[in-house]
């Protein structure tokens, strides 16, 4: 059995600590430059600033970004699951695993890729599970909308510097020109991707009492964002 596989039989996790732990350790698994260990770095910089923003107070509705952080973690725990079982992933994540040991891509692509499939495919789904949990409507505005929101002040100052600490070293360590890898961090929003799963999770909300449209809706949504992985994985380098 892989170090992967082992790390990820120990999943899913009920504990916003633990899906961090299980991130460092994929994190142990992976070589740097695998596309999966790009995003996989990115994502637990992004978990560990979201807990020590929380521990500072920073958030305001309570258990709503920890219950949310922690089934948005099972889910890509669960999307790993596939690829190392051999299994179809989910659509939005196919790309990322397909390209994750090309040398053509840049590394900042990668995890935009993980981003893109993360936040547009599994976010909608995660934030009806998490309502549904907390036993809580899904409205805007609300205080689990203005503490959503925050998050995008964490993610954008995470982004910055783990392309300064991580992405940027790792390019002049591969020693290769990625032309063109501007254009495409340029075309990703973090903000506008986070919003627009807000929308996504509204609607998913609202169709959660027609099992089959809510899942169409779900492998709709799935196609769409596997098409745009596709292009945030172009060779650059």
């Amino acid at each position: 059995m892989s170090d992967l596989a082992s790390i990820l039989d120990r999943t899913p996790v009920s504990r916003i600590d633990d899906v961090r732990a299980r991130m460092q350790e994929i994190d142990g698994a992976l070589p740097n430059t695998d596309g999966v260990a790009c995003f996989n770095k990115l994502y637990l910089a992004v978990t560990t600033n979201v807990i020590a923003s929380e521990q500072a107070g920073v958030f305001s509705a309570g258990p709503f970004l920890t219950t949310m952080d922690v089934a948005f973690g099972n889910l890509y725990f669960a999307a790993l699951k596939q690829m190392v079982a051999g299994a179809a992933p989910p659509r939005a994540w196919a790309p990322l695993f397909a390209a994750r040991s090309r040398r053509d891509v840049a590394p900042l692509q990668f995890a935009l890729a993980g981003m893109n499939a993360h936040i547009n495919r599994d976010l909608p789904v995660a934030l009806v599970e998490t309502f549904t949990t907390l036993g809580i409507e899904m409205s805007r505005p609300s205080l689990q909308a203005a503490d959503y929101d925050r998050v995008n002040d964490v993610l954008v100052q995470t982004e910055a510097a783990v392309a300064a600490d991580y992405f940027t070293p790792l390019m002049k360590t591969l020693d290769r020109d990625f032309d063109g890898v501007e254009d495409v961090a340029a075309n990703w929003s973090v903000r506008e991707a986070r919003a627009a799963a807000w929308t996504n999770g509204a609607a998913l909300w609202h169709l959660r009492a027609f099992t089959t449209l809510a899942r169409d809706f779900v492998d709709t949504l799935d196609g769409i964002v596997g098409f745009a992985g596709r292009g945030l994985l172009l060779p650059t380098g």
